[in-house]
């Protein structure tokens, strides 16, 4: 008889995992997923595409309802899990459903963070994290609204370009001093600020969000150093916040994230989590590879072989805001390190390459990202580049070939 597996979540980590486990363990579990969202798994990194008009809700689904029918999968999404009965190893949902289960993983991703300014209550203040808030973003932008998004980082950069082409009249306002500080050196944020404002969206740096004022409904922001920026609506797309607190309910550990080992585990037996939501050796990864790679070993564990996983080497590989963008490693040059630059801008191309010793250890790459993967496996393998080093600036193909 399969053993009863729940995944709280139906995002791309859960996906995943269900998709890992049918190619190593088949037929072992029953498995049921419960999803507050009241749809399909979808590819959430292309929700500004949905919003930009260049994609549909339908066309970022990750599978088909078929093809969890046909992994015996029972889906119930658009159902929120509230509680966790420890005693009767039961999750409990909002529709008063009780779901067994002999293992229990915890796929519940994070939320946006609402910054705590007066007047982050007022009608018309929004997040951008889910196709829920997509399609609210929506209606703003056909309506051609006057839009302030708080922000610098992924999130309001692809809120800002998905409003902006859609119609609305957008300013981002960010604290730091670049956009995507944590991805991208200051050089490679210049490039990418200069992208972003010729797709129309204004940029303001080193802006801090003192209030929000109207009289019942948005009417605009104020900025620390005292200047006003009219609005209808403001964004706030500054950071996330792990969803843990149905586990914390549960007597689970709770640090930041849910905490978890090598194997996933929480100290909880038979308790698992990874994405978004887990918290492993200190670190909670808010980016979606290393939850396909926590997935992996989950799978592997839970089909009975020796897996553990040592954490991840961060790497960022997308389309920001329509600009093909790749970080990974040691980006900012530690100490002893050197730097290969390559800038054009004219035609909004950037490469550092960070060497240390005889290897790659990190790399920044702004508008050709062809030879991306290549970088990160240099990266992470260790490989020497002796041979490379003259020619590896300039791609693969030559490198190698030379």
């Amino acid at each position: 008889m399969s053993e009863a597996l729940v995944i709280i979540g139906n995002g791309m980590a859960a996906a995943r995992l269900v998709d890992e486990l049918a190619q190593c363990a088949l037929g072992r579990y029953a498995i049921a997923v419960i999803g507050d969202e009241p749809r399909l798994a979808y590819n959430r990194v292309l929700l500004s595409s949905v919003l930009a008009g260049e994609a549909t809700h339908d066309e970022i689904e990750l599978r088909p309802a078929s093809w969890w029918r046909d992994r015996g999968v029972t889906l119930k999404y658009g159902s929120t899990a509230i509680a966790i009965d420890m005693a009767a190893r039961e999750v409990l949902t909002a529709c008063g459903k009780r779901v067994p289960f002999s293992k229990l993983v915890f796929a519940t991703g994070s939320s946006a963070l609402r910054l705590p300014v007066p007047g982050a209550e007022l009608s018309g203040v929004h997040t951008f994290r889910d196709s829920r808030d997509v399609d609210g973003l929506l209606t703003l932008a056909a309506q051609n609204k006057r839009v302030v998004v708080v922000g610098g980082g992924l999130l309001g950069l692809e809120a800002a370009y998905g409003l902006a082409k859609a119609g609305a009249s957008v300013t981002l306002i960010h604290l730091m001093d670049r956009l995507m500080e944590r991805q991208l050196d200051a050089a490679a944020a210049a490039l990418l600020k200069t992208q972003v404002e010729r797709k129309g969206v204004t940029v303001l740096l080193e802006a801090n969000t003192a209030t929000i004022y109207g009289d019942g409904c948005v009417e605009g922001v104020e900025l620390k150093d005292g200047r006003r920026l009219a609005a209808d609506a403001v964004i706030f797309a500054a950071g996330i916040r792990p969803n843990a607190s149905l586990a914390r309910d549960a007597g689970i550990a709770v640090n930041r994230g849910i905490v978890v080992d090598d194997r996933m585990a929480t100290a909880t037996e038979g308790i698992y989590a990874l994405g978004e939501c887990a918290e492993h050796r200190g670190t909670c990864y808010g980016l979606v590879e290393p939850a396909y790679e926590q997935a992996k070993v989950l799978a592997r564990h839970l089909a009975g072989r020796a897996a553990a996983y040592p954490g991840s080497v961060l790497a960022t590989n997308l389309k920001v805001s329509g600009v093909s963008v790749f970080s990974a490693g040691d980006f900012m040059a530690a100490d002893g390190s050197e730097t290969l630059l390559l800038h054009d801008i004219h035609r909004g191309i950037y490469k550092k390459l960070v060497i240390a010793g005889d290897q790659l250890t990190g790399a920044v790459l702004v508008g050709d990202t062809r030879d991306a993967l290549w970088y990160l496996e240099l990266i992470r393998s260790g490989a020497p580049i002796d041979r490379l080093r003259s020619d590896m600036m300039f791609g693969r193909a030559l490198a190698e070939a030379a």
